[in-house]
């Protein structure tokens, strides 16, 4: 059996996969430095096939050349080697070009050891590639149950992306990865103000396409009467008003990608033309005769729910099906609370800058709150919040009681924590400290009912996974606290299996100090 290859400057990190490698019955080899493993390489006999390795598991950030210089090189000695990068520092350039570059698959620390193992099977057991690069397929990006305990891509934002442990946010971004080397329809679905136009940009800018145009029209923005024009474009004469050629977003577009924006809402007679250019890749200008071919790659994009409009009967099914090739779905902020603290920082930065005025920051109080609150406006609301703080508040640090009035009545339901803060403005149930009795079983059963029935009142969608989220980071949370962070306790208290609390443990932005840290 050949060995699997093991590149990483962290001890530990060495230590931990192959105690878990040699216990799944693979031979392991070691390496604590890139040129270490490179002499490694040009020594390896090519009449002894078994001294090379089945795979290549390589840290990127390390001392002298970093994991992508050593997949490049790696990739011209051993061509058809299944090579995982891993790292704690993602973000969208590393992660696209590791895909592009011939990499098996991107792992995020800090990661479920069990499920590094399984991926790290899969790639021996997959062999050589023919042509060594993955093939892009297509991806649902809402994360399984045993994805979910990756962490680290980035968060999507206006002039750079920033670091995220929202595993949501990882799969979109290994997905932008894969698709860097196709030209795929795309459909990104989420909640309004998730930023589906900026990682359709991504895809865009990180395609083989980069070079031509990126064009976006917002099918809900545009009247109805004109918006087949805007699309096709109209010859001279067509209607009143034409008094020119007019092209249309569609030639616009050509070479390069069109993004098509609130899709959902397009007219049913616009979505037979649709369906038309996808298949055909030509259309007609509006009054023309001539048919006009086109290289457009769809991205498309909405907040509403196409499968239920597709059974009333408001969206056509095989238009549907043609753009649901590739599905990007977004999470809302309430589903990423942990990249709050960084948004706001940026948002605040960037207000800061704008306005030619100190950025502002946030108490430890004031960032409780704006991470317990819920966002309907997801990531654009966040912003505007940003703004608003930093026009409206006179001291340099923001306090509970400087935070809009939405923050502060969403606090005073009854749902949070009291802050320390002694500016805080509005109402707010004490709570038990640690380790002390709450009294009756039932005091907490009525305070959540009456936090249900508050977000019930305000018609906050996806209440059940939002409380689910919180109802477990708050178990597990105690559970790691009662025993001293050690994860097997933890576990031992709760009834559940070790992996599974760090799985769960990794999906909600808890750490424990008994796993493997990533580096600082």
């Amino acid at each position: 059996m050949k060995p699997i290859w093991i590149l990483d400057d962290e001890p530990a990190m060495r230590w931990v996969l192959e105690r878990a490698l040699d216990k799944a019955g693979w031979p392991v080899r070691c390496f604590a430095e890139s040129a270490a493993l490179l002499a490694a390489v040009d020594g390896l006999d090519e009449a002894n096939d078994l001294q090379a390795p089945a795979v290549l598991v390589s840290d990127v950030r390390m001392p002298g050349p970093d994991g992508l210089s050593v997949l490049a090189t790696v990739r011209e000695r051993l061509p058809h080697l299944p090579v995982i990068l891993m790292t704690a520092y993602t973000d969208l350039e590393t992660t696209v070009a590791a895909f592009t570059q011939g990499a098996f698959d991107y792992l995020a620390k800090p990661f479920d050891i069990q499920t590094a193992v399984d991926l790290i099977v899969r790639a021996a057991q997959a062999g050589p590639a023919s042509d060594g690069v993955p093939a892009p397929t297509p991806v649902d990006t809402k994360p399984s149950a045993e994805d979910a305990s990756r962490a680290g891509a980035p968060s999507v934002l206006e002039g750079g992306m920033m670091p995220s442990r929202s595993p949501a946010m990882q799969e979109v971004f290994r997905a932008i990865g894969r698709l860097a080397l196709s030209s795929a329809t795309v459909l990104i679905t989420g909640e309004s103000g998730t930023g589906k136009e900026l990682v359709a940009r991504a895809l865009h800018q990180h395609s083989r396409r980069a070079d031509g145009p990126f064009v976006a029209v917002n099918a809900a923005a545009i009247p109805r009467d004109l918006l087949e024009a805007e699309l096709f474009g109209h010859e001279r004469g067509a209607f009143t008003g034409a008094v020119q050629m007019r092209r249309g977003r569609f030639e616009e577009a050509d070479g390069g990608t069109l993004f098509l924006d609130e899709i959902g809402d397009m007219p049913a007679e616009l979505q037979t033309r649709l369906l038309r250019v996808l298949a055909e890749n030509s259309f007609y200008r509006v009054g023309g005769s001539r048919s006009v071919r086109v290289d457009v790659r769809i991205v498309a994009a909405t907040h509403q729910p196409l499968e239920q409009r597709v059974q009333a009967g408001l969206f056509r099914a095989d238009l549907f099906h043609r753009l649901n090739v590739i599905r990007l779905r977004l999470p809302p902020l309430r589903a990423r609370r942990e990249d709050i603290a960084s948004l706001a920082r940026h948002f605040l930065m960037r207000s800061a800058a704008e306005l030619g005025v100190p950025m502002r920051s946030l108490s430890a109080e004031a960032l409780r709150f704006l991470e317990r609150f819920d966002y309907p406006g997801n990531i654009r609301q966040l912003e505007n919040i940003c703004q608003w703080l930093t026009v409206m508040t006179a001291s340099p640090l923001v306090r509970a009681g400087d935070l809009p009035p939405e923050i502060r009545d969403a606090a005073s339901d009854g749902t949070d924590e009291p802050p320390a803060d002694a500016q805080m403005a509005g109402t707010v149930h004490a709570q038990p400290a640690a380790g002390q009795d709450t009294g009756t079983p039932a005091d907490w059963r009525d305070a959540l009912a009456a936090d249900v029935r508050q977000r019930l009142r305000r018609r906050e969608p996806d209440v059940m996974e939002t409380l689910r989220r919180d109802f477990e980071r708050t178990l597990l949370g105690m559970a790691l606290r009662h025993a001293d962070g050690q994860r097997g306790r933890a576990a031992a208290c709760l009834g559940i299996g070790r992996n599974t609390l760090t799985r769960k443990c990794q999906e909600l932005g808890l750490e424990g100090p008994q796993d493997p840290e990533p580096k600082s």
